[in-house]
């Protein structure tokens, strides 16, 4: 097991150490175009961009994408001609249909061929685009070629003024097989009118904001319990006070990591990394609670037992998981586009979060026969309300999670990245609802005993609730006593609720206490 945890705190450490961190600074360092169809392209970011606001100060607020020290490289050997040209595509996602026409065939062209190009519809050798009809002077084409024996060419430092809200793509195009080996190099950058995050993350600064005072409120709330009720806490009690604090520690995290990338246009490396593993821990230990108390750890049972090792294998597999899988959501991105091969990280969690829905459910299911049987009616209550708590939150997700399925398959293009931010909120705000639930449910309180697990008989259930099933009947055969144990006894001096007394303690001991428990 620690060989394990090593080896998987090594993977994140390598994978963070390796994935460079960028985002509204966009840096090229040598990557390669790639064929698509008769062309060669390099995408260079997508992301949203809002308008510029006209009414405050404009030069800090001005919504642009400039370039700086963009240069494409080709090998030396590769340098004894003068190319065709090398052109930057700058569009609009509504404006997609402007780019590239059909060629002989019915295949889509991005080049321009000999036969369109004697049709006069476009020049050999450059892109096919026409201007857009809902935005004047868009898409922006320009482009730079290499000269005989130039093995570099720059293009020249610009900028480009957004002055309508969308999503906008950037792409390197060339149309010359020669240029095969094409590099770029250099960096983009792209501004909001209020700094530097993506669109589409804008909104989430604001909401960690919202989020961490709510985690401080719920703190108050809970830490003030604690205080008062110290020598009461039960362990079920401390972990849930883990909880909070990691949760308090992940929004205050993302909250900073946001604003200082909302500043600088890259992200803090280091704030990004114990944002993401905080969270992951959180989400592990909630899990393994949740689990825990469904198990009736702490309440029917002091331990874990034999099962202990499957729960933490469990949990350190769910925190593997989790961790990639933020890590590559996080770390690195560059547009506001997700890639396909993310999905191959999603399967995991869905199967780890589903069996760990299984599991919880099975549980709970035997723990509250369990409580119905020994006639603990104030635990039964309180798991009942559990665990209709979780079947909300479970109905609940797999109804967002049809929704966020739909959202994302008709929404191929990012159309709608004003509203891809309430996808992530969500989940947040669903898991601290089911934190506020628990924390409802076991808050600290000068009864907080009573719910927990006890080997004395006269603890292990509910005594108001046993003490309402004494009926005046006589005893059954399996007491193994005879008529004559229910007469008043020389030492209680004949006193009838002295007699009753004994009837309700044998009664409590011989039909109610399973003691195998």
């Amino acid at each position: 097991m620690r060989s394990a945890s090593l080896i998987g705190a090594l993977a994140v450490l390598i994978l963070s150490s390796i994935v460079s961190i960028e985002a509204s600074v966009h840096e090229y360092n040598g990557e390669r175009f790639v064929s698509k169809g008769n062309s060669f392209v390099f995408p260079g970011g997508s992301e949203g961009i809002h308008s510029s606001v006209p009414s405050q100060n404009e030069s800090a607020l001005d919504s642009f994408i400039r370039f700086e020290n963009v240069v494409f490289r080709r090998p030396k050997d590769s340098s004894n001609f003068s190319s065709s040209f090398v052109h930057v595509v700058v569009f609009e996602v509504n404006d997609r249909e402007t780019i590239g026409g059909s060629a002989y065939g019915g295949q889509r062209a991005i080049c321009c061929t000999l036969d369109l190009a004697k049709l006069g519809v476009c020049k050999e050798g450059g892109i096919i685009h026409r201007q857009s009809t809902k935005n004047p002077g868009w898409p922006q084409v320009f482009d730079t070629s290499f000269e005989v024996d130039e093995s570099i060419t720059t293009l020249p430092s610009r900028s480009i003024q957004i002055t309508e809200t969308g999503m906008y793509n950037l792409y390197f195009i060339h149309c010359d097989p020669r240029l095969k080996d094409l590099v770029v190099e250099g960096k983009t950058i792209w501004k909001n009118p209020t700094g530097y995050l993506p669109g589409r993350m804008a909104p989430l600064m604001n909401f960690y904001g919202f989020m961490s005072l709510a985690f401080v409120i719920l703190g108050i709330f809970w830490f003030y319990q604690y205080a008062r009720f110290w020598k009461e806490v039960l362990a079920l009690q401390n972990c849930i006070t883990l909880v909070i604090t990691l949760g308090m520690f992940e929004m205050a995290f993302w909250y900073f990591d946001y604003a200082e990338f909302n500043e600088t246009g890259v992200r803090p490396m280091g704030i990004t990394d114990w944002a993401i593993t905080s969270g992951a821990v959180k989400r592990t230990v909630s899990r393994l609670i949740i689990l825990m108390v469904s198990m009736g750890y702490g309440v029917v049972r002091p331990t874990l037992g034999g099962i202990t090792s499957k729960v933490v294998m469990l949990g350190a597999t769910f925190f593997l998981a989790s961790e990639v899988l933020e890590l590559v959501e996080n770390v690195g991105a560059v547009s506001d586009l997700s890639g396909k091969a993310r999905l191959l990280l999603v399967l995991p969690m869905a199967v780890l979060d589903a069996f760990f829905i299984l599991w919880i459910f099975n549980s709970l299911s035997a723990t509250l026969n369990k409580l119905q049987a020994r006639r603990m009616m104030a635990k039964l209550d309180i798991y009942r309300k559990f665990t209709n708590a979780l079947a909300v939150v479970v109905i609940v997700s797999l109804g967002w999670i049809c929704y966020e399925i739909y959202f994302k398959s008709t929404d191929v293009y990012n159309e709608q990245w004003q509203k891809a931010w309430i996808i992530p909120a969500f989940w947040q705000v669903l898991s601290f609802s089911l934190l506020c639930v628990i924390c409802i449910l076991w808050a600290p309180s000068q009864n907080s005993m009573r719910y927990a697990y006890s080997g004395d008989s006269g603890e292990d259930f509910d005594r108001d609730d046993t003490l309402t099933l004494i009926k005046p009947s006589p005893m059954r055969a399996t007491d193994n006593q005879s008529p004559t144990d229910t007469k008043p006894s020389q030492a209680n001096n004949g006193s009838p609720n002295a007699s009753l007394e004994e009837v309700k303690t044998e009664l409590v001991k011989g039909d109610f206490y399973d003691r195998s428990e």
